[in-house]
């Protein structure tokens, strides 16, 4: 109780510091609007109002809302009159979320203050929360939990670092997970260490990884094929997917060795935050490259000229991915601050992979595709130019290194079946 008064008080102290940058405007960022007042509790009540009550699922921002997709498309092919309710922190998610239609509902996550919280339960009344992936609000587990609604972390993953870190706040840790009804990991390796740190055994179940379940549409591989043709065919072309700030640098400065090799290569660039767009455009203008953005309408002479294909946009990722030889993952360049994105989009797509030294929060799928043969790990933009260069050069490796990276996602797939197990057994548990 200590614990969340002070907590609680903390909170209140730093949330307009996290809201102030949650609203700040930016370019390309999508706006809150008036839905700003969803996050204090202020929510609007479900267009549906069926007596079946919502199940309520958690994803704080895009990556987390694109993982979960297949789950949600999973739960209403299983019960078609479900309704779900999907809360989101940022507006970038939400615009994922959106994607999805009339399959669910979107409203924006509470702020972790008891008001907040319980004005959003009022409204909602969910009979079940399942959070994407290990995001623990302490506020929010209690009360969801006191209203006796149980509560499942999908796609649960714990490294040895963060077990660490609990360990030395062992006693605050089991104030929080005590709330939680069951924790569906990822592998063995989080089951055991959620059980060092005093989870009980039947509150684990190891599921895998509901994204290994990607669905590659054909609209995607049809809009891929096409942004190919416009772009060029029979020209070299990679993909730098999710760079941050500091890494666009060392992508360009690649791209410049590589088209001493290649000089009709074309670098397919996405930045991680819309935000950003229009920073990202100019460095590589600066750069001295043509360069051309998705958002804006381009002859046929100028995309065939162009040697940066600027992707400002969001939800195309894989759109992007397809209409690319090669795939070099981002956030894995610029230190420990963010460890690596998700691969396994084109691993889906069968496109060889590059990834930078640091990729901690992906660490076993990054394994499993370098031991498949799949993915390569580079130290330095230098070395970024030298794979790529030598790829380019070498198409029956390109296609080797796509069918193993498929392979390891074909192998992977059923998290979703097991998780909708759960799911549908899914009751508080008294400890």
């Amino acid at each position: 109780m200590l614990f969340r008064w002070i907590y609680t008080f903390l909170i209140s102290l730093v949330a307009p510091i996290l809201l102030y940058s949650l609203y700040k405007k930016r370019p390309g960022k999508p706006t809150f609007g008036t839905r700003w007042k969803e996050h204090f509790g202020l929510t609007p009540k479900l267009t549906d109002q069926s007596e079946n009550p919502p199940i309520w699922i958690h994803a704080v921002s895009v990556g987390e809302s694109l993982a979960a997709i297949p789950l949600i498309k999973a739960l209403k092919q299983a019960n078609p009159n479900q309704t779900i309710v999907v809360t989101t922190t940022t507006s970038t998610g939400a615009e994922q979320i959106a994607r999805l239609g009339d399959l669910v509902e979107h409203r924006y996550m509470p702020i972790d203050l008891p008001f907040c919280i319980n004005g959003f339960l009022k409204k909602i009344k969910p009979q079940k929360l399942l959070i994407i992936e290990t995001e623990l609000w302490p506020n929010t587990l209690h009360y969801v939990h006191k209203q006796q609604i149980p509560i499942a972390i999908i796609n649960a993953r714990l490294s040895q670092k963060s077990a660490d870190n609990y360990q030395k706040i062992h006693s605050l840790f089991r104030q929080i997970t005590r709330n939680i009804d069951h924790l569906l990991c990822l592998h063995k390796e989080d089951e055991d260490r959620f059980l060092r740190l005093g989870v009980p055994q039947n509150k684990l179940t190891v599921t895998g990884s509901i994204k290994f379940d990607i669905d590659i549409s054909e609209e995607v591989m049809k809009s891929g094929h096409i942004l190919r043709q416009q772009l060029g065919a029979e020209r070299p072309v990679w993909v730098a997917a999710s760079t941050h700030e500091g890494e666009d640098k060392q992508v360009l400065s690649a791209f410049k060795t590589i088209l001493q090799q290649h000089s009709h290569a074309l670098l397919i660039l996405i930045p991680r935050h819309p935000e950003r767009f229009n920073d990202v455009f100019q460095l590589s203008v600066e750069y001295g490259f043509n360069t051309v953005r998705r958002t804006i309408e381009n002859s046929p002479e100028q995309l065939k000229q162009s040697q940066v294909y600027l992707g400002d946009t969001m939800g195309e990722m894989l759109k992007l991915i397809a209409a690319a030889d090669i795939t070099f993952m981002a956030g894995s360049l610029i230190g420990e601050k963010v460890g690596g994105h998700n691969m396994l989009e084109p691993a889906a797509l069968a496109k060889p992979i590059i990834t930078g030294p640091s990729f901690f929060n992906f660490k076993d799928i990054t394994q499993q595709l370098q031991t498949a043969g799949a993915l390569m790990v580079i130290n330095d933009s230098q070395q970024l130019a030298t794979e790529i260069s030598s790829l380019f050069k070498h198409p029956e490796r390109q296609n080797s290194m796509g069918v193993a990276g498929l392979s390891v996602v074909n192998k992977n797939q059923g998290a979703v079946a097991k998780t909708i197990t759960a799911i549908q057994q899914l009751q508080v548990t008294t400890k």
